[in-house]
């Protein structure tokens, strides 16, 4: 178990939960559906009872109320299996991460527990979640987003399953690129959406003394892997092996040195903030944006004449989308992981989805769950739901994910602060690289 105490004190990625949608205004309402218990669930009660304990994070009032809904639901129509939840409050980015460590070392994990996208492979290479294939077969892994089931698996086997999904895309004012005389990027054909050449190009075009001609930083924290990772895939980079247990000729190669350095023009020259002003696209100060699926509901109510395209293709067509969202998992301490696991396949469900989903109003990791949602035919959400199933791709697999994430959110930012390209991103090659040698080289 040393892993454990040296790798989740790393854990606590403050920023984590904004790169996969936006938790504004998270209720602090805990144990939806009976009362709480910071205790695994026992096994079966004297009278036959399997009980199933859920952690997850507080959420929008809407969840909140859907969690409510869906455990009531289930534990009327399943008697002999009795779920309820605590929705730990994220007001304090390190509370949940916090919790889900005192229970590890202590063996006190509840029977599901919901992980970060990225975080799934940290918490299987170290035996905190089980896998999940019995449940979900291949034939029913069909259903779901490609960059789902991807982001869900490690070392082969299912580890985690996800509700919803996430995605980015190009928002532009269209007043903007009216005065600056620059055609809208198509929505509805890939081809014709900005290549990284036209992207740079514009943004100089659309920078005034009014606006920035971009905004490109998400946050300071997981946005900067999350929204920009996949310049670097569609740049012929990798972050690391494709077993996850090197860094060192991949996120330093001279792929991953250019697409850095392309991506420092924006900052530099000045058609990006590398500290922008709030809601900086929303409030006119800046010409485009590349926005997530979230931002969608207040372009919307939104006086701003917006339009939404792909996210930059490379200028050899080669396109990339960022993906993932928060995912269940059960855990090694579940005394009734079969019970946990039935609960699962109903709350994940095609029906199930397409309720959570259209009260986050986030995209549905089902692609059936789309014909019980609206609004998801045309325009931007559209668009997110063609990025998901076409050019979708996940964050890197690897147990030393939050090791990579930090390194690399921090070298970003110094290269966008004057630093060179090619030291920086050699030092988080040298930092993972050691991390994996230490705690996960079999």
């Amino acid at each position: 178990m040393k892993r454990v105490f040296r790798t989740l004190s790393v854990l606590a990625l403050g920023s984590m939960l904004a790169a996969c949608g936006n938790n504004a205004g998270a209720t602090k309402q805990a144990d939806t559906g009976s009362e709480g218990s910071t205790q695994a669930s026992e096994s079966k009660s004297a009278d036959g009872v399997a009980n199933v304990t859920i952690w997850s994070p507080t959420d929008t009032a809407a969840i909140e109320a859907w969690w409510t809904e869906k455990i009531d639901q289930w534990n009327k129509e399943n008697p002999d299996i009795q779920v309820k939840r605590e929705a730990i409050d994220r007001a304090d980015a390190y509370a949940y991460e916090n919790k889900i460590t005192t229970a590890t070392t202590s063996g006190n994990l509840p029977d599901i527990l919901y992980v970060d996208g990225p975080m799934v492979s940290y918490y299987a290479a170290n035996g905190i979640t089980v896998p999940l294939d019995s449940y979900f077969p291949a034939d029913d892994l069909k259903d779901f987003m490609p960059s789902t089931v991807q982001a869900d698996t490690y070392d082969g086997k299912l580890y985690a399953i996800a509700p919803t999904e996430s995605s980015v895309a190009l928002f532009y004012n269209k007043d903007y690129l009216d005065k600056a005389g620059i055609p809208y990027p198509s929505d509805t054909d890939i081809k014709q959406a900005w290549t990284w050449s036209q992207f740079l190009d514009n943004a100089k075009k659309l920078t005034t003394a009014d606006y920035v001609g971009t905004n490109i930083i998400m946050d300071k924290g997981e946005g900067i892997i999350y929204a920009l990772g996949q310049f670097f895939t569609e740049g012929g980079a990798q972050f690391v092996s494709d077993d996850g247990s090197k860094a060192d000729g991949y996120i330093n190669s001279d792929a991953s040195v250019k697409t850095a350095e392309y991506l420092n023009e924006f900052i530099k020259n000045g058609y990006a903030n590398l500290d922008p002003v709030k809601d900086e696209f929303l409030n006119g100060k800046a010409a485009t944006l590349l926005g997530g699926s979230w931002n969608i509901a207040d372009l919307e109510k939104s006086n701003l004449n917006w339009g939404v395209s792909y996210f930059p293709v490379a200028d050899d067509g080669k396109a990339a989308s960022p993906t993932g969202d928060w995912a269940a998992a059960i855990t090694k301490d579940s005394k009734n992981p079969d019970a946990a696991g039935k609960f699962l396949q109903w709350a994940m469900n095609s029906d199930n989805i397409a309720s959570y989903a259209s009260a986050v109003a986030k995209p549905a990791s089902r692609t059936s769950s789309y014909d019980k949602m609206e609004g998801w035919d045309s325009g931007a959400r559209a668009l997110m739901k063609w990025q998901l199933q076409n050019t979708g791709v996940s964050r890197p697999r690897t147990p030393s994910y939050s090791v990579l994430s930090t390194d690399f959110s921090t070298a970003m930012l110094n290269i966008f602060s004057g630093s060179n390209a090619k030291d920086e991103l050699d030092n988080v090659a040298k930092n993972f690289d050691e991390n994996y040698e230490m705690y996960y080289k079999k």
